[in-house]
């Protein structure tokens, strides 16, 4: 499922070290600002125990987790929306992407100037969102021409919905409001989803500290959580240099007992995975055997066979039924045999919605 989650913020702000926590591929991180001429791609797997508790009933030749499309966008600045820096390039990387990584600066160093002279967290957030607002408001001008123009030309009423619509979002942002907070109807929200505008996208916030800060946060951390209090945002904590060294240890005990002297139970980088595959709206579902142990990425309340087609389109295309065990059914009886005994093994038609962590095998016939 090609879906992307895009890392936004201004230079020098952690973006790419988070990046590299998290992509299998690893990009240039240096000191100077806007020194990147292009976005970084990575794909990265989702954390998900419950393959290894799978796997050690199944015994698999591999295991593979659900991955999601990762993008390390380069610094944005004042003006970016005018061009300023790499500006408009940018923002248009932004704009092919499903939901955002807003990464804010929230430590001091000597070693790393701050673009704006001082660190301050809420002044960044603001300034990437009005960056956002100000392109979304060119894309809303331009529709609301050619959408004006119809109605004039002709009694056009659905022109006028849009119409109407359309000025609702262009006051909305103009009050400095993301179009993400502004509440309308599936029906009207049609008319905007063409110009896939920036600010309407979700976004989750990453404070990045210090080490000594990763635990508890700090005084700037703070401050972003005042201010993004009324948003309902998903807001984490983590040291992002910290979580790259992190990454780096191969062996699970050595990285344990890393943790374990940061008073961590698991590294960042996994809540920060998660969350954004929570934010794109996905869960995840299962295959076993003795090949493989899989997790699929699907969007959250679809169907069997729309799910089934992550496997394959063929699978979808000659869907006959779903063979469904629940993952804790699974685990506590041990095995496929003793579900069907114990009646915990359902055979699911074409209307089923597949649920979080359902262990399915498809039956279809092309």
């Amino acid at each position: 499922m090609a879906l992307q989650c895009g890392i936004i913020g201004l230079a020098n702000v952690g973006k790419t070290t988070l990046f590299n926590c998290m992509a299998k591929n690893r990009a240039e991180t240096s000191a100077f600002a806007f020194s990147s001429s292009k976005s970084n791609i990575g794909i990265i797997d989702v954390p998900d125990d419950r393959l290894y508790e799978i796997a050690k009933l199944v015994n698999p030749a591999k295991i593979t987790h659900a991955t999601v499309e990762i993008v390390d966008i380069p610094g944005l600045t004042k003006g970016s929306s005018t061009g300023e820096g790499v500006g408009n390039k940018f923002l248009g990387d932004i704009r092919t992407c499903d939901a955002l990584i807003h990464v804010l600066r929230c430590f001091d160093s000597d070693k790393l100037p701050h673009i704006e002279g001082s660190v301050n967290p809420v002044r960044d957030l603001e300034t990437v969102e009005f960056e956002l607002q100000i392109k979304d408001l060119e894309s809303i001008d331009k529709k609301l021409q050619k959408v004006e123009k119809a109605m004039k030309l002709a009694n056009d009423k659905e022109a006028k919905k849009a119409f109407e619509v359309l000025s609702l979002y262009k006051a909305h942002i103009e009050s400095l409001k993301p179009a993400r907070s502004l509440q309308v109807s599936e029906d009207d929200r049609k008319f905007i989803s063409d110009l896939f505008l920036l600010s309407a996208k979700p976004v989750l916030y990453v404070c990045n500290v210090d080490d000594s800060s990763a635990v508890k946060g700090n005084h700037y951390v703070d401050e972003v959580k005042e201010a993004l209090k009324e948003e309902n945002a998903t807001v984490l904590t983590m040291a992002a240099e910290m979580e790259s060294e992190i990454a780096e240890f191969e062996s699970p005990d050595d990285r344990k007992a890393f943790l374990a002297d940061l008073g961590l139970s698991q590294p960042g980088v996994n809540l920060l995975v998660r969350a954004a595959y929570n934010l794109l709206n996905l869960m995840s579902f299962f295959t076993e055997g003795e090949d493989e142990v899989r997790a699929w990425t699907i969007r959250k309340g679809i169907f069997a066979p729309q799910a089934a087609r992550a496997i394959h389109t063929d699978l979808e295309r000659g869907f006959i039924r779903a063979e469904v065990m629940k993952f804790d059914d699974f685990i506590r009886l041990k095995s496929e045999a003793a579900c069907k005994a114990a009646g915990k093994f359902n055979v699911e038609g074409k209307n089923y919605i597949v649920q979080e962590g359902d262990i399915m095998h498809i039956r279809f016939n092309v």
